[in-house]
This record gives structure tokens, sequence and C-alpha cells, in this order.
């Protein structure tokens, strides 16, 4: 069955890097449309990023410019890269299989925390 496992959330000091990873099993990464979604305390779970098939990419206005997608065929995983991290990027991370133009599909992870503070 489909499954997504996320890991790589942490803490980290704002303006510094940490990459999530997201391994699937179950189907394979490269022949789906992949995603990032983000929910912090309090809010609705919002998009940060995607990848198509085609390695097409889109952000969220928030990120974009620090943060990038991307995935390796051969481990079956996307990543997610963020770069000079704010502390309003605290929030759990999610991985989504089907995403499209920012709507997610219908597979998800658990989700992995990340906190940004000093």
């Amino acid at each position: 069955q489909v499954q997504l496992v996320e890991s790589g959330g942490g803490l980290v000091q704002p303006g510094g890097s940490l990459r999530l990873s997201c391994t699937a099993s179950g189907f394979t990464v490269s022949s789906n449309n992949m995603g990032w979604f983000r929910q912090a305390p309090g809010k609705e779970r919002e998009f940060v990023a995607s990848l198509t098939r085609i390695r097409n990419t889109n952000y969220a206005a928030s990120v974009k410019g620090r943060f990038t997608i991307s995935r390796d065929n051969a481990k079956n995983t996307v990543y997610l890269q963020m770069n000079s991290v704010k502390p309003e990027d605290t929030a759990v991370y999610y991985c989504n299989t089907g995403t499209v133009g920012g709507v997610p599909g219908d597979y998800w992870g658990q989700g992995t925390q990340v906190t940004v503070s000093s």
C-alpha cells in the first residue's frame, strides 16, 4: 500500500538550514506529482512546494527563493531543502502525493516537526 515517511525535522536557529526527506513505498515518486505542506499551531494546513513528474516546481510565495524541492529516483525519496529559515517557518511538515496546483492528493505522511528558534 501507499506509504510516505518524513524525516529530518528538528530545532534550527533563524537563518539556518534543514533538509526534510520523504521516502515513499507502494508507488514510484518519479511517476507522480509530489508536494510538501505545513501546518502551524492554530492554523490550517498550507501548501509549501510541489514537484511534477517532469520536474516542474512550484512554491508558495512565502518560501520562494529559500526552499527547494527535489527528488532522488534511485532512493524513491523527495526532499525539501530549507535555507534561511525564519521563526514563521515553524510547523509540522507533511509530504503528499498527487499534489496539483497547490491542491493536495489523497495520501499523506505522518509529518515531521520543524521548529525555528534561537
